[in-house]
């Protein structure tokens, strides 16, 4: 089970590794060692904490002409980390004239929009923002 599975599953980071360390389970890594649990649970948290994008945000910011640099996405993945924090599961991300719509648990943006798409526009099914 991949972690992102294990977090929609149970529900937070705590509850998933208490869950997984109960299991005690080690997996092979490429050379044939045995990785320990704690291991192969930080390297797959450490997936799970940049900011992904779905391809229908991907087709958005194609054609909307977004462009971000690797510290735009780190900016972004911090508000999606403030918002977590606040127990925001969707969230309205405003970022340098840009609107982005992220899924707080699956670290991923939905869909991205322009300062001109803003206008006369109502966000639905979010339940925070941040404004960066």
């Amino acid at each position: 089970m991949r972690i992102d599975e294990t977090l929609l599953r149970y529900g937070s980071i705590q509850e998933a590794q208490e869950k997984l360390n109960r299991q005690q389970t080690a997996q092979t890594d490429a050379s044939g060692n045995k990785q320990p649990f704690e291991a192969i649970f930080s390297q797959e948290l450490a997936k799970t904490e940049t900011i992904s994008f779905s391809k229908h945000a991907g087709q958005r910011m194609a054609q909307r002409d977004i462009e971000l640099t690797q510290q735009d996405v780190e900016k972004l993945g911090a508000a999606v980390k403030k918002a977590e924090e606040k127990g925001v599961k969707n969230t309205l991300i405003l970022y340098n004239s840009n609107a982005f719509i992220v899924n707080v648990p699956a670290n991923t943006v939905i869909t991205a929009m322009t300062g001109s798409d803003l206008k006369d526009n109502v966000f639905t099914q979010i339940d925070g923002a941040v404004i960066l």
